[in-house]
């Protein structure tokens, strides 16, 4: 049975014939009915068996279960994985395949005249031998051989004529210092091969014999393994680093860590290398090459790393030329190289590393450079700043973030008092921001905290090449001043990649590939495209390329500096910074009218990209007077600092613009006047009253010169409501009339709003908000898809029908936030939260007001926040919880102040007191000041809305008709009913209980004839 169970274990999981399982277990004496006799020996062997492991098919029998079930297996898979691990794993692996051994092969198995079964077990004895040897070669290889003595004693007496345990005793006693041991090994084994074989000792046992003769064998101290020196300073922020590239180093011959100057590459190649010194037999060795000028010889620094001149520390070599004495010297030797600043003599280097790793085959090579070697084989690794803490982290976790960590640490070595409080970590948050977590320059800058607060030296870091110079002593010259850092990278650059570099500084937030190309195409780089001239200074860490898709490149903000003081040095700075402006209101004027268009989603991606370039272009050209293109980029990026949510920067850009001196033709200055206007009227409450000056200059510039843009055409109907307040409503007809759809489809939606909210008319505006919903569909303008569902969905809600409204509010916000004006989203998602919550779906109100919270953690607009926390706190007081209600009011004032409270946040907080005030006189002063707020607004939705307010204090004061005409006076103020206002319905329903229905409705019919400021101020004077 267990000859039987052996054989279907050599093969777990396969089917074993019945002819090799007879063959295997009775050999040339089989029974007389061999079938039979299988069968019974499998069914015995079942018995002791779990039931099922032992399966029968059509041709034989199997043994059902996973490889590595069997030790044989496992052992033979850890061997094959042995072959192709380094050192200190093959040794590991081996030791593992190893143990799984318990003696001889088959030892309780007493098997006569089979063949197979002798074969297999001469198969696994030799393997178990030959596995012994390799790990007895892993360990020597790793320094360990002194340690081995007695094993391979015992091994060269059981196996006398196997030259491969004699070679390793001979290493091991002459690392153990017992090199005339050894060679009485080596004479007893040239003996015995004589005698037994008529052989003489192999090549290899014969050089061995020689090497410990000439005495280059022999002990090997740990200083004699590294001339890596020991730290003074810890090393803070790339533990993981650390592991990353020693794992490189040891799967690849040649990794190389490249970066810009001052990243730390040198400190992180010899900790990688440090944590690696037990796998190295033959150590880890620096070689600085920065003190070697170029043109001169890496071969000859590295001999000097090693200790190599005359004499042969690590092998024969005597005499020659210097690259020939290094390879004789390491040729046979596992020993890693770590070849330090390559970038000023990168091509020697690069034919250095390439032969020295041609012809020795255990060297590694680990490289620093500001370039890589660009030889095949090559593995790089990019030295990164240190993590950097977000703009918007606390002070805990500013600190926590490794380029703080870093500065902390050194500013502790040079002050104790530097402390750790709120204040003192923020300004180390923003000093590591301004200075892109470069290590270097953080310790510079931790050197000045000697003789300044960290405090004043964050306020000063605009000057950092001035500032930053108080390095080490005994650093390398280009490290003792963030300026020699960067000096030492420019005057490696060719003349036209510095003509690039300093181009490159006029842009903000990276440049794409057609912009650079544009800004910096010059006649001065004949012959040399911009793209190869990007991809050089890429490679030479000057420049990044981010983004998986199409590349966006950027300088770190220190180069940039750099960059800006050589281009204004070179005098280019005005015709730079004019390609720049002139690139971008190109691309602003390319990309505006597609805004308006399906094309939208992917030009405002565009223009997001290209943020920052735009506001930098048009500041710039602000402060040098430059008023067409100024007003030409505001008239162009307006739309799209309207559609994506930056409307602060783009009210004060616009302004600002709009508000230069010059020539100017007069559409341009028009259209810069109108994007001033949209800013400031748009929003609840604000109107065409606030931008009284511009919307008349605007209107004059276009009486006189016409216009194209389809905006233009709207500065008329603004003209009009100044002068005419009621009587604008025929200024939309030419425009419903107008060519461009995109102009009928806002002059329907502008016309529908406007006459129900300034006029209480309803006439044919739902017909027009239809209308306008179907041409924005056409044209795909998501925008203007929002404006009119929002629109419908305010009138559904008005009459009543809640879950279509909450179905067409879901459509809005979803189209706004696909255009990235998520804080128009917010206030719909929080009305959606409060229709869900009448339509008692508690579950998917919570779920809406949750959409309008991650819809405002990107604003900062303190009132559109406000607005937000008002509509939570109305929400909670319907639901009951008024303590809940007072919190976030509380939330509000703290959030705004007293004084910085706009009148629509001060109306509806007010409002809210009123409600919930348990006194009569604290609610009659809420309301009071809720009232005033709201008229000085002038937005009539708001005015209904208070005036519901006042109604529920007019019910408990008792004044039942009072707060009738009220709730009829909100109606007409709004142009409609409101049935979704929950309030006004309780409060018609309880007037309307007391009253009766015939006084119910004539105090209706009262209210809907007196003037709403009377009755307010009636109600409010009780």
């Amino acid at each position: 049975m267990r000859a039987l169970l052996a054989a279907l274990a050599l093969e777990p999981g396969r089917s074993v014939t019945r002819a090799r399982l007879v063959d295997w277990i009775w050999g040339q004496q089989p029974p007389a009915d061999e079938v039979n006799a299988l069968q019974a020996l499998v069914s015995r062997l079942r018995r002791v068996l779990p039931d099922g492991v032992i399966e029968a098919d059509s041709g034989g029998y199997r043994l059902a279960v996973a490889p590595d079930a069997v030790d044989v297996y496992r052992f033979e898979h850890l061997v094959g994985q042995a072959r192709t691990a380094e050192p200190a794993a093959r040794a590991d692996l081996l030791r593992s395949a190893l143990a799984l051994w318990r003696g001889t092969a088959m030892a309780d198995i007493a098997q006569r005249d089979s063949e197979a079964f002798d074969a297999t077990v001469a198969r696994l004895d030799e393997l178990h031998v030959a596995a012994l040897g390799d790990r007895v070669d892993a360990d020597i290889r790793l320094g360990r051989g002194s340690e081995l003595v007695s094993e391979l004693t015992e091994l060269v007496a059981t196996y006398p004529l196997r030259e491969g345990f004699v070679a390793a005793l001979m290493r091991a006693l002459a690392e153990a210092g017992r090199g005339n041991e050894a060679l009485t090994l080596y004479q007893r084994t040239r003996e015995l091969l004589a005698e037994e074989l008529g052989a003489d000792p192999s090549a290899e046992l014969s050089a061995l014999h020689t090497a410990l003769l000439r005495g280059e064998l022999g002990e090997r101290a740990e200083s004699r393994r590294t001339n890596l020196r020991a730290e003074l300073t810890s090393f803070v922020g790339k533990d993981g680093d650390v592991g990353a590239v020693a794992g490189l180093v040891i799967n690849h011959r040649l990794v190389t860590l490249t970066g810009g100057g001052g990243s730390g590459k040198t400190r992180l190649a010899a900790e990688a290398a440090r944590t690696m010194l037990t796998e190295l037999p033959d150590g880890a060795w620096l070689v600085e090459l920065a003190s070697v000028q170029a043109g001169g010889e890496p071969a000859q620094a590295a001999l000097t790393a090693l200790g190599l001149r005359d004499q042969p520390l690590l092998g024969d070599a005597r005499g020659g030329e210097p690259m020939d004495r290094l390879i004789a010297a390491v040729r046979e030797r596992s020993i890693l190289l770590i070849l330090d600043n390559c970038e000023h003599l990168v091509e020697a280097a690069a034919a250095f590393a390439d032969r020295l790793l041609g012809e020795c085959r255990s060297l590694r090579i680990l490289a620093t450079s500001r370039e890589p070697l660009g030889i095949t084989g090559e593995v790089l690794w990019q030295v990164e700043p240190l993590g950097l803490p977000a703009k918007e982290a606390d002070p805990a976790d500013a600190g926590s973030s490794p380029a703080v960590r870093l500065l902390r640490d050194r500013a502790d070595m040079v002050r104790k008092d530097i402390g750790s409080d709120a204040d003192t970590l923020s300004a180390m948050a923003r000093i590591c921001r301004a200075l892109d977590g470069m290590p270097l320059a953080i310790e510079l800058a931790a050197a000045r905290l000697r003789t300044m607060s960290v405090d004043q030296l964050a306020r000063r870091l605009d000057d950092r090449f001035r500032l930053l110079t108080g390095g080490s002593r005994t650093a390398l010259p280009r490290h003792k001043t963030l300026r020699a850092v960067v000096d030492w990278s420019w005057d490696l650059l060719s003349e036209a990649e510095r003509g690039v570099l300093r181009r490159l500084s006029v842009f903000s937030g990276g440049v794409s590939l057609e912009a650079a190309e544009q800004v910096c195409g010059d006649e001065a780089f004949a012959g040399e495209q911009v793209l190869d001239l990007l991809t050089a200074l890429i490679e030479k860490s000057l420049l990044l390329a981010d983004g998986e898709g199409t590349p966006r490149y950027r300088m770190l903000n220190t180069i940039r500096e750099y960059a800006a003081y050589r281009l204004a040095e070179a005098g280019e700075e005005e015709p730079a910074r004019r390609a720049h402006l002139a690139y971008f209101v190109e691309l602003a004027e390319t990309a505006e009218p597609y805004l308006r268009r399906a094309e939208q989603l992917e030009w405002l991606a565009t223009l997001s990209a290209e943020h920052d370039n735009i506001g930098a272009a048009l500041r710039g050209a602000i402060a040098e007077g430059w008023a067409e293109e100024a007003m030409r980029l505001v008239g162009a990026a307006g739309w799209y600092w309207f559609l994506s949510g930056h409307r602060a920067e783009g009210t004060e850009l616009s302004i600002a613009a709009a508000s230069l001196k010059g020539e100017v033709p007069d559409e341009v200055r028009a259209m810069a006047y109108t994007i001033v206007t949209v800013f400031m009227t748009s929003g609840p409450g604000r109107d065409q009253y606030q931008a009284q000056e511009w919307i008349i200059e605007a209107h004059r510039f276009v009486q006189r010169s016409g216009y194209r843009h389809p905006m233009l055409g709207f500065v008329a109907l603004w003209e009009r409501m100044l002068r005419e307040p009621t009587d604008f409503l025929p200024v939309f007809e030419p425009l419903i009339a107008d060519d461009d759809t995109w102009v009928r489809a806002q002059a329907r939606l502008s016309r529908g709003r406007l006459r129900l909210t300034l006029g209480g008319d309803e006439t044919d505006v739902d017909a027009d908000i239809e209308i306008a919903l179907a041409e924005f569909r056409t044209l795909g303008d998501r925008w203007g898809i929002s404006s009119a569902l929002a629109f419908l969905a305010d009138r559904l809600a008005m009459r009543g029908e809640l879950a279509r409204a909450c179905e067409h509010y879901e459509e809005a916000a979803t189209a706004l936030v696909e255009v990235g004006a998520s804080e128009d989203a917010i206030s719909l998602r929080a009305r959606q939260a409060q229709l869900y919550w009448l339509l008692g779906d508690e579950r998917a109100s919570t779920e809406a007001m949750a959409e309008a919270q991650r819809c405002a953690d990107g604003i900062t607009w303190p009132d559109t926040l406000a607005e937000l926390v008002v509509a939570k706190a109305q929400l909670a007081r319907r639901r009951g919880e008024p303590d809940q209600a007072h919190q976030h009011l509380a939330t509000v004032r703290a959030m705004l102040g007293e004084e910085g409270m706009s009148d629509l946040s001060r109306a509806r907080a007010m409002d809210l007191y009123g409600y919930l005030a348990e006194d009569l006189d604290q609610a009659r002063a809420h309301r009071t000041e809720a009232f005033r707020a709201a008229v000085e607004m002038t937005y009539p939705p708001l005015i209904a809305e208070m005036l519901i307010g006042i109604a529920d204090l007019a019910l408990r004061q008792g004044q039942d008709e009072q707060a009738v005409r009220l709730l009829a006076a909100s109606d007409s103020v709004r142009g409609t009913p409101d049935r979704s206002h929950p309030d006004a319905s309780r409060i018609a329903a309880d007037a309307r209980k007391r009253l009766g229905e015939t006084a119910f409705t004539e105090a209706t019919r009262a209210g809907q004839r007196q003037d709403w400021r009377e009755l307010a101020e009636i109600t409010l004077a009780s």
